[in-house]
């Protein structure tokens, strides 16, 4: 089974913060992969979003397995995140995020 550590930006309690979050963990359960998620709150802890160069929220890091990627924007759409991720999931498996 596949492992991926990643960090996840995020300003506040937001609901597009939580609907990053819950799109990452989803994608990751069809796809059957082990996650580490750390969500880190650029509000609340300004020195590590300073020292990890978050210049724009949400910002998705995959530090393993590596090189090292960064995504930002939108992190709702599993099938865009599954591609930038580098990861294989069954489409059937997903909900589909409705269209905007």
């Amino acid at each position: 089974m596949k492992h991926f550590v990643i960090r996840l930006y995020v300003a506040g309690g937001t609901q597009a913060a939580r609907q990053a979050e819950a799109s990452l963990r989803q994608l990751m359960s069809a796809a059957e992969v082990s996650l580490d998620l750390e969500v880190i709150d650029v509000l609340a802890h300004p020195t590590a979003a300073e020292a990890a160069g978050v210049l724009s929220t949400p910002l998705l890091v995959r530090e393993e397995p590596g090189p090292r990627r960064r995504i930002i924007g939108d992190l709702t759409d599993c099938a865009r995140l599954a591609d930038a991720l580098g990861v294989n999931y069954a489409r059937t498996a997903m909900v589909e995020t409705p269209e905007r």
